[in-house]
């Protein structure tokens, strides 16, 4: 008997070009075992950075860039690995990138990812980006809100209980009577981070001939500040790492 004939969705396929978003589980724990700072840690972000840093150039996966805010990393594949085999990127993966934070982190207890799979053609990607960077904006708004709650003395179901269904103008308002300005807070926790590929210029030595050279060469490059994805400058630069 070939117990491969009974494996469920071993040979589900999907074709390029593809998102492939993974999203931290149960990471409250992880907040509280670490003893994370709130309502954003930077070193954490930075270890998500480096997560998707490993996943563009170390993990041989091959995605064209990442983009990464809070507990989450989409990545976008122009081509895929593993013959575009669903469940083999998934797992591979979710497994990858829970090893490496794991790492970065130096956790001691289990970390995990979730994994799925986003299919992108054509405007698509930058709809994709546009809504995630939307997310991304509402999970700052309401991270500041619930902390400075809490911090108060609200219990963090009464703190998301007392948010529920109030406006993004009532929440700048109400953290702006306690001295934040959530539109001047770092670009990284309101916009997420953009890490993409590019070809650099290095210099480098011929041995031969004694003469310095320069070469050609992939780079990582991350922005400082990545753009709103819902304007001129943020469409422009989604269209140019997808090729659309």
């Amino acid at each position: 008997m070939n117990t491969k004939d009974r494996e469920i969705f071993a040979n589900l396929t999907i074709f390029p070009p593809v998102f492939v978003r993974l999203d931290g589980r149960a990471f409250h724990r992880l907040t509280r075992a670490l003893d994370l700072k709130k309502p954003f840690d930077i070193t954490f972000h930075a270890s998500m950075r480096a997560v998707s840093r490993y996943l563009l150039e170390g993990s041989d996966l091959t995605p064209a860039f990442a983009y990464t805010f809070s507990d989450e990393i989409s990545l976008y594949f122009r081509t895929l690995p593993f013959s575009g085999r669903v469940e083999k990127i998934d797992s591979v993966t979710a497994a990858l990138a829970a090893s490496a934070l794991t790492i970065e982190l130096g956790a001691c207890e289990p970390l995990a990812f979730d994994a799925r799979i986003i299919p992108a053609a054509g405007e698509f990607a930058v709809e994709y980006l546009i809504s995630r960077q939307c997310e991304a904006w509402r999970n700052h708004i309401n991270a500041y809100c619930q902390n400075a709650l809490i911090e108060e003395g609200m219990t963090s179901r009464e703190a998301a209980a007392a948010l529920r269904g109030m406006q993004a103008d009532a929440m700048h308002e109400m953290m702006f009577e306690r001295g934040v300005n959530l539109a001047a807070t770092p670009a990284w926790q309101r916009r997420g981070t953009l890490i993409y590929r590019e070809e650099c210029i290095k210099e480098g030595y011929n041995p031969i001939t004694g003469e310095t050279v320069q070469a050609t060469r992939t780079c990582i490059r991350e922005l400082e500040e990545t753009p709103l994805f819902s304007t001129d400058e943020g469409v422009a630069l989604i269209r140019s790492l997808t090729g659309a």
